[in-house]
Protein backbone atom coordinates (compact mmCIF):
# COMPACT_ATOMS: atom_id res chain seq x y z
CA UNK A 1 0.00 0.00 0.00
CA UNK A 2 1.57 3.32 -0.54
CA UNK A 3 1.99 5.60 1.68
CA UNK A 4 -0.14 8.88 -0.11
CA UNK A 5 -2.85 6.22 -0.24
CA UNK A 6 -2.89 4.85 3.24
CA UNK A 7 -3.03 8.77 3.71
CA UNK A 8 -5.50 9.54 1.86
CA UNK A 9 -7.82 6.36 2.52
CA UNK A 10 -7.20 7.20 6.64
CA UNK A 11 -8.72 10.84 6.19
CA UNK A 12 -11.45 9.41 4.16
CA UNK A 13 -12.68 7.17 7.03
CA UNK A 14 -11.81 9.88 9.66
CA UNK A 15 -14.06 12.35 7.62
CA UNK A 16 -17.05 9.96 7.55
CA UNK A 17 -16.38 7.78 11.40
CA UNK A 18 -18.77 10.70 12.95
CA UNK A 19 -21.72 10.55 10.33
CA UNK A 20 -24.67 9.21 12.16
CA UNK A 21 -23.41 8.64 15.33
CA UNK A 22 -25.01 11.63 17.41
CA UNK A 23 -28.32 10.15 16.60
CA UNK A 24 -27.28 6.73 17.81
CA UNK A 25 -25.79 8.12 21.26
CA UNK A 26 -28.77 9.47 21.86
CA UNK A 27 -30.69 6.36 21.16
CA UNK A 28 -28.05 5.01 23.73
CA UNK A 29 -28.58 7.70 26.03
CA UNK A 30 -32.33 7.45 26.19
CA UNK A 31 -32.22 3.70 26.76
CA UNK A 32 -29.49 4.05 29.40
CA UNK A 33 -32.32 6.80 31.28
CA UNK A 34 -34.70 4.13 30.98
CA UNK A 35 -32.98 1.35 32.07
CA UNK A 36 -31.79 3.11 35.41
CA UNK A 37 -35.57 4.24 35.99
CA UNK A 38 -36.34 0.61 35.44
CA UNK A 39 -33.38 -0.85 37.26
CA UNK A 40 -31.66 2.01 39.56
CA UNK A 41 -29.49 -0.53 41.09
CA UNK A 42 -26.90 -0.38 38.12
CA UNK A 43 -25.85 3.06 39.46
CA UNK A 44 -23.96 0.74 42.51
CA UNK A 45 -20.56 -0.44 41.43
CA UNK A 46 -22.40 -4.20 41.55
CA UNK A 47 -25.31 -3.24 39.32
CA UNK A 48 -22.79 -1.89 36.34
CA UNK A 49 -20.67 -4.62 37.00
CA UNK A 50 -23.19 -7.58 36.32
CA UNK A 51 -24.45 -5.06 33.57
CA UNK A 52 -20.91 -4.91 32.28
CA UNK A 53 -20.32 -8.61 32.28
CA UNK A 54 -23.68 -9.44 30.33
CA UNK A 55 -23.15 -7.11 27.88
CA UNK A 56 -19.35 -8.32 27.36
CA UNK A 57 -19.58 -11.20 25.48
CA UNK A 58 -22.43 -9.42 23.41
CA UNK A 59 -20.62 -6.37 22.24
CA UNK A 60 -17.21 -8.83 21.78
CA UNK A 61 -18.61 -10.88 19.09
CA UNK A 62 -19.93 -7.86 18.09
CA UNK A 63 -16.85 -6.37 17.38
CA UNK A 64 -16.06 -9.83 15.91
CA UNK A 65 -18.89 -9.24 13.33
CA UNK A 66 -18.27 -5.72 12.20
CA UNK A 67 -14.78 -6.67 11.88
CA UNK A 68 -15.68 -8.56 8.87
CA UNK A 69 -18.39 -6.80 7.75
CA UNK A 70 -16.34 -3.68 7.24
CA UNK A 71 -14.29 -5.76 5.00
CA UNK A 72 -16.86 -7.25 3.18
CA UNK A 73 -17.55 -10.10 4.72
CA UNK A 74 -19.73 -12.10 7.34
CA UNK A 75 -19.61 -14.88 9.45
CA UNK A 76 -22.63 -17.62 10.34
CA UNK A 77 -20.39 -19.09 12.64
CA UNK A 78 -20.16 -16.78 15.23
CA UNK A 79 -22.77 -18.38 18.10
CA UNK A 80 -21.18 -22.26 17.06
CA UNK A 81 -17.13 -20.64 18.02
CA UNK A 82 -18.31 -18.88 21.34
CA UNK A 83 -19.81 -22.60 22.35
CA UNK A 84 -16.44 -24.40 20.96
CA UNK A 85 -14.52 -21.78 23.23
CA UNK A 86 -16.23 -22.02 26.25
CA UNK A 87 -16.07 -26.14 25.51
CA UNK A 88 -12.09 -25.52 25.23
CA UNK A 89 -11.98 -23.68 27.98
CA UNK A 90 -14.23 -26.18 30.27
CA UNK A 91 -12.24 -29.13 29.32
CA UNK A 92 -8.99 -27.19 29.40
CA UNK A 93 -8.66 -25.44 32.35
CA UNK A 94 -9.23 -28.40 35.18
CA UNK A 95 -6.63 -30.80 33.38
CA UNK A 96 -2.30 -30.13 33.18
CA UNK A 97 -2.60 -27.07 30.77
CA UNK A 98 -4.19 -24.90 33.73
CA UNK A 99 -5.75 -21.65 33.79
CA UNK A 100 -3.58 -19.88 31.88
CA UNK A 101 -2.53 -22.79 29.17
CA UNK A 102 -6.76 -23.02 28.52
CA UNK A 103 -6.72 -19.36 27.78
CA UNK A 104 -3.93 -20.02 24.61
CA UNK A 105 -6.15 -23.26 23.85
CA UNK A 106 -8.91 -20.72 23.24
CA UNK A 107 -6.97 -17.94 21.89
CA UNK A 108 -5.44 -20.58 19.61
CA UNK A 109 -8.82 -22.07 18.92
CA UNK A 110 -10.57 -19.11 17.28
CA UNK A 111 -7.32 -17.64 15.54
CA UNK A 112 -7.22 -20.96 13.69
CA UNK A 113 -10.42 -21.73 12.79
CA UNK A 114 -11.01 -17.95 11.94
CA UNK A 115 -8.06 -17.82 9.86
CA UNK A 116 -8.91 -21.18 8.18
CA UNK A 117 -12.90 -19.91 7.40
CA UNK A 118 -10.61 -16.85 6.07
CA UNK A 119 -8.03 -18.96 4.33
CA UNK A 120 -11.48 -20.37 2.22
CA UNK A 121 -12.99 -17.53 1.38
CA UNK A 122 -9.88 -15.42 0.36
CA UNK A 123 -7.81 -18.20 -1.75
CA UNK A 124 -10.38 -20.17 -2.79
CA UNK A 125 -13.15 -17.56 -3.61
CA UNK A 126 -15.52 -18.83 -2.38
CA UNK A 127 -18.95 -16.51 -0.58
CA UNK A 128 -18.10 -15.95 3.25
CA UNK A 129 -21.47 -16.80 4.20
CA UNK A 130 -21.90 -20.19 2.65
CA UNK A 131 -18.35 -21.13 3.74
CA UNK A 132 -19.21 -19.95 7.35
CA UNK A 133 -22.73 -21.50 7.39
CA UNK A 134 -20.81 -24.96 6.67
CA UNK A 135 -18.12 -23.93 9.23
CA UNK A 136 -20.56 -23.40 11.93
CA UNK A 137 -22.27 -27.31 11.68
CA UNK A 138 -18.60 -28.62 12.04
CA UNK A 139 -17.57 -26.64 14.91
CA UNK A 140 -20.65 -27.75 16.28
CA UNK A 141 -19.90 -31.29 15.81
CA UNK A 142 -16.46 -30.78 17.31
CA UNK A 143 -17.81 -28.88 20.48
CA UNK A 144 -20.33 -31.83 21.35
CA UNK A 145 -17.82 -34.15 20.38
CA UNK A 146 -15.54 -32.85 23.15
CA UNK A 147 -18.58 -32.02 25.67
CA UNK A 148 -21.52 -33.58 24.47
CA UNK A 149 -23.77 -31.96 27.51
CA UNK A 150 -22.70 -29.01 29.90
CA UNK A 151 -20.36 -29.38 32.18
CA UNK A 152 -16.51 -29.00 32.41
CA UNK A 153 -14.41 -26.98 34.95
CA UNK A 154 -13.79 -23.38 35.14
CA UNK A 155 -11.43 -22.26 38.68
CA UNK A 156 -13.33 -20.39 40.88
CA UNK A 157 -11.52 -17.69 41.65
CA UNK A 158 -11.18 -17.46 37.56
CA UNK A 159 -15.02 -17.05 37.37
CA UNK A 160 -15.05 -14.30 40.25
CA UNK A 161 -12.07 -12.17 38.26
CA UNK A 162 -14.25 -12.32 35.15
CA UNK A 163 -17.75 -12.24 36.75
CA UNK A 164 -17.42 -11.19 39.64
CA UNK A 165 -18.64 -7.59 41.80
CA UNK A 166 -15.84 -5.56 39.98
CA UNK A 167 -16.37 -4.11 36.46
CA UNK A 168 -12.99 -5.99 35.12
CA UNK A 169 -15.54 -6.82 31.46
CA UNK A 170 -15.55 -2.60 31.14
CA UNK A 171 -11.74 -2.59 32.24
CA UNK A 172 -11.45 -5.61 29.33
CA UNK A 173 -13.44 -3.35 26.55
CA UNK A 174 -11.60 -0.51 27.14
CA UNK A 175 -8.53 -2.38 26.40
CA UNK A 176 -9.77 -3.76 23.50
CA UNK A 177 -11.07 -0.61 22.07
CA UNK A 178 -7.71 0.67 22.72
CA UNK A 179 -6.33 -2.12 21.00
CA UNK A 180 -8.63 -1.76 17.60
CA UNK A 181 -7.62 2.30 17.56
CA UNK A 182 -4.22 1.20 17.42
CA UNK A 183 -4.75 -1.72 14.91
CA UNK A 184 -6.53 0.79 12.91
CA UNK A 185 -3.55 2.83 12.41
CA UNK A 186 -1.65 0.07 10.57
CA UNK A 187 -1.49 -0.62 6.83
CA UNK A 188 -3.43 -3.98 7.99
CA UNK A 189 -5.85 -2.08 9.31
CA UNK A 190 -6.36 0.55 7.15
CA UNK A 191 -6.19 -2.33 4.71
CA UNK A 192 -9.72 -3.97 5.88
CA UNK A 193 -11.65 -0.36 5.41
CA UNK A 194 -10.43 -0.35 1.71
CA UNK A 195 -10.48 -4.00 0.95
CA UNK A 196 -14.44 -3.79 1.87
CA UNK A 197 -14.55 -0.35 0.58
CA UNK A 198 -13.22 -1.19 -3.13
CA UNK A 199 -11.24 -3.97 -3.14
CA UNK A 200 -10.00 -4.19 -6.81
CA UNK A 201 -8.84 -0.06 -6.12
CA UNK A 202 -6.99 -1.61 -2.50
CA UNK A 203 -5.39 -4.20 -4.86
CA UNK A 204 -4.13 -1.90 -7.39
CA UNK A 205 -3.21 0.53 -4.82
CA UNK A 206 -0.95 -2.01 -3.06
CA UNK A 207 -3.58 -3.85 -0.41
CA UNK A 208 -2.69 -7.49 -0.32
CA UNK A 209 -6.46 -7.90 -0.04
CA UNK A 210 -6.24 -11.59 0.48
CA UNK A 211 -4.18 -11.33 3.55
CA UNK A 212 -6.18 -8.68 4.77
CA UNK A 213 -8.96 -10.69 4.61
CA UNK A 214 -7.49 -13.31 6.10
CA UNK A 215 -6.26 -11.27 9.21
CA UNK A 216 -9.88 -10.14 9.49
CA UNK A 217 -11.36 -14.00 9.86
CA UNK A 218 -8.28 -14.64 12.36
CA UNK A 219 -8.94 -11.63 14.48
CA UNK A 220 -12.70 -11.98 14.38
CA UNK A 221 -12.31 -16.00 15.26
CA UNK A 222 -10.09 -15.25 18.26
CA UNK A 223 -12.95 -12.04 19.72
CA UNK A 224 -15.28 -15.06 19.15
CA UNK A 225 -13.49 -17.35 20.96
CA UNK A 226 -12.25 -15.67 23.78
CA UNK A 227 -16.22 -14.66 24.32
CA UNK A 228 -16.93 -18.38 24.85
CA UNK A 229 -13.95 -17.93 27.16
CA UNK A 230 -16.16 -15.34 29.43
CA UNK A 231 -19.13 -17.06 28.77
CA UNK A 232 -17.88 -20.20 30.08
CA UNK A 233 -16.01 -17.99 33.02
CA UNK A 234 -20.09 -16.63 33.87
CA UNK A 235 -21.65 -20.09 34.30
CA UNK A 236 -18.78 -21.70 35.55
CA UNK A 237 -18.97 -24.70 32.63
CA UNK A 238 -18.98 -25.55 28.98
CA UNK A 239 -22.03 -25.78 27.02
CA UNK A 240 -21.49 -27.13 23.56
CA UNK A 241 -24.69 -25.41 22.17
CA UNK A 242 -24.42 -21.89 24.59
CA UNK A 243 -23.71 -19.77 21.90
CA UNK A 244 -26.92 -19.99 19.36
CA UNK A 245 -28.15 -16.62 19.83
CA UNK A 246 -24.57 -14.94 19.64
CA UNK A 247 -24.80 -14.74 15.79
CA UNK A 248 -28.65 -13.14 15.32
CA UNK A 249 -27.35 -10.91 17.93
CA UNK A 250 -23.91 -10.02 16.52
CA UNK A 251 -25.46 -9.42 13.14
CA UNK A 252 -28.32 -7.17 14.51
CA UNK A 253 -25.73 -5.05 17.32
CA UNK A 254 -23.37 -4.43 14.04
CA UNK A 255 -25.80 -3.08 11.77
CA UNK A 256 -27.97 -1.01 14.23
CA UNK A 257 -24.16 0.38 14.78
CA UNK A 258 -24.44 1.84 11.46
CA UNK A 259 -22.10 -1.15 9.91
CA UNK A 260 -23.01 -2.00 5.97
CA UNK A 261 -22.99 -5.53 4.99
CA UNK A 262 -21.35 -4.41 1.43
CA UNK A 263 -18.03 -3.26 3.24
CA UNK A 264 -15.86 -0.19 3.93
CA UNK A 265 -18.95 1.31 5.63
CA UNK A 266 -19.16 1.97 9.54
CA UNK A 267 -17.30 2.13 12.61
CA UNK A 268 -16.37 0.22 15.77
CA UNK A 269 -17.78 2.40 18.11
CA UNK A 270 -20.78 2.38 16.67
CA UNK A 271 -21.34 -1.48 16.42
CA UNK A 272 -20.63 -1.21 20.28
CA UNK A 273 -23.21 1.35 20.57
CA UNK A 274 -25.24 -1.19 18.84
CA UNK A 275 -24.19 -4.03 20.82
CA UNK A 276 -25.45 -1.58 23.75
CA UNK A 277 -28.77 -0.43 22.55
CA UNK A 278 -29.50 -4.24 21.89
CA UNK A 279 -28.50 -5.12 25.23
CA UNK A 280 -30.37 -2.64 26.99
CA UNK A 281 -33.01 -3.07 24.57
CA UNK A 282 -33.34 -6.94 25.90
CA UNK A 283 -33.41 -5.73 29.25
CA UNK A 284 -35.71 -3.01 29.14
CA UNK A 285 -38.32 -5.60 27.34
CA UNK A 286 -37.50 -8.07 30.03
CA UNK A 287 -38.35 -5.55 33.25
CA UNK A 288 -41.28 -4.99 30.90
CA UNK A 289 -42.53 -7.94 31.32
CA UNK A 290 -42.43 -8.64 27.55
CA UNK A 291 -42.26 -13.03 26.25
CA UNK A 292 -38.96 -14.19 25.60
CA UNK A 293 -40.23 -14.73 21.75
CA UNK A 294 -40.87 -10.92 21.82
CA UNK A 295 -37.24 -10.17 21.82
CA UNK A 296 -36.28 -12.54 18.89
CA UNK A 297 -39.46 -10.43 16.66
CA UNK A 298 -37.57 -7.28 18.01
CA UNK A 299 -34.47 -8.59 16.72
CA UNK A 300 -35.46 -8.99 12.97
CA UNK A 301 -37.18 -5.49 13.00
CA UNK A 302 -34.19 -4.31 14.20
CA UNK A 303 -32.10 -5.79 11.20
CA UNK A 304 -34.78 -4.79 8.69
CA UNK A 305 -35.11 -1.16 10.10
CA UNK A 306 -31.80 -0.47 10.63
CA UNK A 307 -30.60 -1.32 6.82
CA UNK A 308 -33.98 0.07 5.22
CA UNK A 309 -33.84 3.40 6.90
CA UNK A 310 -30.86 4.94 5.99
CA UNK A 311 -31.94 3.64 2.49
CA UNK A 312 -34.92 5.07 2.21
CA UNK A 313 -32.99 8.54 3.88
CA UNK A 314 -30.64 8.31 0.99
CA UNK A 315 -33.30 7.93 -1.50
CA UNK A 316 -35.49 10.93 -0.11
CA UNK A 317 -32.16 12.99 -0.14
CA UNK A 318 -31.93 12.65 -3.63
CA UNK A 319 -35.20 13.74 -4.87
Amino acid sequence: MTAAYSKNLYLAIQGRRNRGLPGLYLIVAALVILYIVLFPGILSLGGFSKFTQNWFPLVLVTIAQALLMLNGGISLAIGPLVSLGAVIAATTMGGPLGTSGGIIAVALTGLIGGGLMGAIVAYLRLPAIIVTLASSFIITGIALIILPRPGGFIPGWFSDLLAGNTPFAFFLLVLTLIAWKIFLLTPTGIGIYAAGDNPVGAYRSGVMVDRVKLTAFALSGLLTALAGLFVAAQTGSGDPVIGGPFTLNSIAGAVLGGVGFLGGKGTMRGAVCGSLILSLMINVMFFMGFPPVAQYVAQGLIIVGAVAIPNLAARWRRR
